[in-house]
């Protein structure tokens, strides 16, 4: 098969890479622990190679495309800045493609999933839309018109580094009060650990779908601080629809149904305009990969 391309998704706990065909449809593909946040950027660079290496092996690939939990330039080639990763101004496209012997697209990786779900998935029907990524932290994107909008410096959808509340929980990137700390993976994990489960991830889930009061009322609380901010969003921007995607989306309408009231009794004139739907990413988990592929096929 012609034209396949290899997706890489880089989060704060997981570097996944798949060969993606034309289709969107995933044929093969690797995943590999992120280092840690203190580790140097080459050991990271490693990682990337090692799992692209790795999943290519038999496929005829014609291009890279990397989607990176950070601020992206708008030549789409260095990583200014990471959160979670220890990139500071990182030449990452250009040190790949020297590795790789492959043109490489780099882009953020909440852009890379909007763009999946708008080309193959819970999106598709619509031009204006915006993307929250419930991961380790938060991610953002904006779709304008049917293209990915990254504003001037390629840097536009950062919403889980805007701030919700002054004098806040401190945050990775080094200020406080940021909204992916009180609406992430991570805060859900703290929410219930602080109500007396220790538990995270698929079994917190689990632990909510089967009835457990204190896990239903982490996300609660997540659905609640989840509907607040996207208020802001759609103040804003007024898109058609709020795609909710990351490993947090898995939980469904226990994260929806907190968000959607929460939306409804945040946002400004709500009884007076169109509130739009809220939607869980159709994707999962592979959206970045899939997006990462497709754009360095089609082209940022």
């Amino acid at each position: 098969m012609t034209d396949l391309t290899v997706g890489v998704d880089i989060g704060g706990s997981k570097i996944a890479a798949a060969v993606v065909d034309p289709a969107g449809r995933v044929l093969a593909r690797a995943d590999r622990t992120t280092p840690g946040r203190t580790t140097a950027p080459s050991v990271v660079e490693d990682t990337i190679v090692e799992a692209v290496t790795d999943v290519r092996a038999g496929h005829l690939v014609t291009a890279v495309g990397i989607g990176a939990a950070g601020f992206v330039d708008a030549g789409s080639t260095r990583v200014m800045f990471a959160p979670h990763l220890s990139w500071r101004e990182e030449p990452l496209g250009e040190r790949l493609e020297q590795r790789l012997g492959l043109p490489v697209t780099v882009d953020n990786d909440a852009n890379a999933a909007l763009w999946a779900e708008h080309r193959f998935g819970a999106a598709s029907d619509a031009d204006e839309v915006a993307l929250i990524t419930l991961g380790t932290g938060i991610g953002g994107a904006l779709l304008i018109g049917g293209v990915v909008y990254r504003g001037h410096g390629g840097m536009a959808g950062e919403f889980g580094h805007t701030r919700v509340v002054p004098d806040g929980r401190p945050c990775e990137c080094g200020r406080t009060g940021c909204w992916e700390q009180y609406c992430s993976g991570k805060a859900l994990a703290r929410f219930a650990r602080e109500a007396g489960r220790d538990l995270v991830g698929p079994d917190l889930t689990a632990a909510a779908n089967a009835g457990d009061i204190v896990a239903q009322g982490a996300f609660a609380e997540i659905g609640r601080w989840l509907g607040i901010g996207v208020a802001n969003i759609v103040a804003g921007l007024d898109p058609a629809v709020i795609v909710v995607g990351g490993g947090v989306s898995a939980a469904g309408e226990l994260l929806l149904n907190p968000a959607r009231q929460a939306l409804a009794g945040s946002l400004v004139g709500a009884e007076h305009r169109v509130i739009p739907p809220l939607r869980i990413a159709a994707l999962g988990a592979d959206a970045g990969m899939i997006g990462a592929a497709d754009l360095a096929r089609v082209g940022r």
